[in-house]
């Protein structure tokens, strides 16, 4: 049985600043894997599933943290970027007390939650590998490289009516106001602009199916690290789309056909098949943490 921590206030103000903290039983000190799932900014429901991650992870001698953001209705940008600062200072000031090991920490989310999890590494000290199910991470580009057809689609979605660079989408309340019209905060906001060599190790997996945030977006930042000679894995799911991402690990159909190139020091594989599950997951955190 794993010891849980419930509504860890890791800042002053709003409830959204919230953890939950999922600890294997024994002394530890044991490495850390901060989760966080999306909402496209719009809600402060980040810690949900992390009691699904933490089944898998706690058995394996992982720590699992539950990490809510503030909404973009709570702040607009860098706001959510201070309480990822924040939440992994937190973290790694009490670690003793939770039995973490500080030096050992990892971040895991998927859609706006994978953006927090590759903005988190490659901005904040401290933490030393992140893997992200299908992240924004150029919000600038987004339309250009949305499948044909889907932009007509996001009326379905909530925040985003006409696309991502729409007044009212998800990016443009990120950013307090019309994506496009504030391109030097959209950089700020988009994890490609961190791409360098002393970036942590990065696992990306994404869906050329994804009608919401296009696959080119994973591809931008894997591109980016590679370039730069960071130590980068993108897989792909040629059959998936924008999700559900536990389905990513476990689901036949969503996971036929894929791929996978890494790419260490400016060495890259060659694109090879793949069969991403949660011992995928497991093995990226056991080698970098």
């Amino acid at each position: 049985m794993a010891k849980e921590f419930k509504d860890i206030a890791y800042g002053e103000g709003l409830a959204g600043r919230l953890l939950d903290l999922y600890v294997p039983d024994g002394a530890g000190p044991w490495p850390l894997v901060i989760w966080s799932r999306g909402s496209g900014w719009l809600a402060d429901t980040g810690r949900d599933d992390a009691d699904v991650v933490a089944r898998r992870l706690n058995p394996r001698g992982f720590a699992v943290a539950g990490l809510a953001i503030r909404s973009s209705a709570q702040t607009v940008f860098p706001g959510q970027l201070r309480d990822i600062e924040e939440a992994i200072r937190h973290l790694r000031t009490n670690a003793a007390g939770y039995g973490l090991d500080p030096e050992r920490v990892g971040m895991f989310g998927e859609s706006s939650g994978g953006w927090a999890a590759a903005l988190g590494a490659l901005t904040v000290d401290g933490v030393r590998a992140a893997m992200a199910f299908y992240p924004p991470t150029d919000l600038l580009s987004m339309d250009a490289q949305m499948l044909p057809g889907t932009l007509q689609e996001f009326t379905r979605f909530p925040g985003s009516p006409y696309g991502h660079d729409d007044p009212e989408s998800a990016e443009s309340r990120l950013l307090g106001g019309p994506l496009q019209e504030r391109p030097e905060l959209a950089r700020r906001a988009s994890p490609l602009t961190y791409a360098g060599q002393s970036a942590p190790p990065c696992l990306v997996l994404h869906g050329k199916g994804d009608r919401i945030v296009p696959y080119g977006q994973g591809e931008l930042l894997y591109d980016a690290l590679a370039t730069a000679g960071a130590d980068v894995e993108l897989i792909t799911l040629p059959h998936a789309d924008h999700g559900p991402w536990e389905a990513f690990l476990t689901d036949p159909a969503v996971k036929r056909d894929a791929v996978t190139v890494s790419s260490n020091e400016g060495k890259e594989t060659g694109v090879r098949p793949c069969d991403p599950t949660w011992e995928t997951v497991l093995g990226f955190f056991h080698r970098h943490l």
